[in-house]
């Protein structure tokens, strides 16, 4: 099985859609995935990820079925720093690096960070309907593995968000979400590819053969959005965290 996790074009979240150059990576992208066959593709409720697939279901002919887990994380904390109410991958790496639980794939629950939020919940919300979706091609959770009686090489398609992406990653790959928001990203409109590897007839585990690729943009000349990166200084050489 294959599943293609495709983050939304440039944002403009003013108008939860995209700006024009967004658009453009939309475009861009339908070139490519129209030469992929796909069984299904899911979209975020969302209108700056819908906006996104258009072009693509126009060119193959197809709808999406609306997944309303697949929107943007909701998980929240309070920052340890300034007591604000943040998305869980706005941290500085001068604070979450030095927190060993946070790299653990089942501690980093129970720091207090994310004990004080909703960002378990959410997660749990998260991996729950991941899990429920493969269920319906035969996939069967145990443990880190997944049984099934056929491994198949159909194609999912998913248009979603970095946040949400990144759990799905984190639960598919055995990884600590932190891990995953903090040192990983995906570019706008970018493909993440995930495979399954059947070394035991009945039991496979999820590989990512490219995370965030654009090389959709590069084919058609459009360079790759900054969008989602935080800026590392301000002018007078005040670390920033993510806004």
């Amino acid at each position: 099985m294959k599943i293609l996790i495709i983050r939304h074009g440039e944002p403009d979240y003013s108008i939860d859609s995209l700006t024009e150059k967004g658009w453009r990576e939309a475009e861009l992208l339908a070139k490519r995935m129209e030469k992929i066959p796909a069984e299904a593709y899911y979209v975020s409720p969302l209108g700056r990820a819908k906006d996104t697939a258009a072009p693509t279901l126009r060119r193959v002919g197809r709808e999406a079925q609306v997944l309303p887990w697949l929107a943007e994380f909701r998980g929240r904390f309070l920052s340890p720093t300034k007591g604000e109410d943040r998305i869980p991958w706005n941290l500085s790496p001068q604070y979450w690096t030095r927190q060993p639980d946070l790299y653990d794939r089942e501690a980093w629950r129970d720091h207090a960070l994310y004990r004080a939020g909703n960002v378990n919940e959410i997660y749990d919300e998260t991996i729950e309907g991941l899990d429920a979706l493969l269920r319906q091609y035969g996939y069967e959770r145990c443990g880190a593995l997944y049984r099934c009686k056929e491994n198949t090489d159909r194609t999912i398609v998913l248009f979603c968000h970095f946040g949400i992406g990144m759990v799905m990653l984190s639960h598919l790959l055995g990884i600590s979400p932190v891990v995953m928001w903090q040192c990983f990203f995906m570019p706008a409109s970018s493909v993440t590819t995930l495979v399954t590897e059947e070394r035991i007839q009945g039991e496979v585990f999820f590989k990512a053969m490219q995370v965030g690729d654009t090389s959709h943009l590069y084919a058609g000349n459009e360079p790759v959005s900054n969008a989602g990166l935080y800026h590392e200084v301000n002018a007078t050489g005040e670390i920033l965290e993510a806004q």
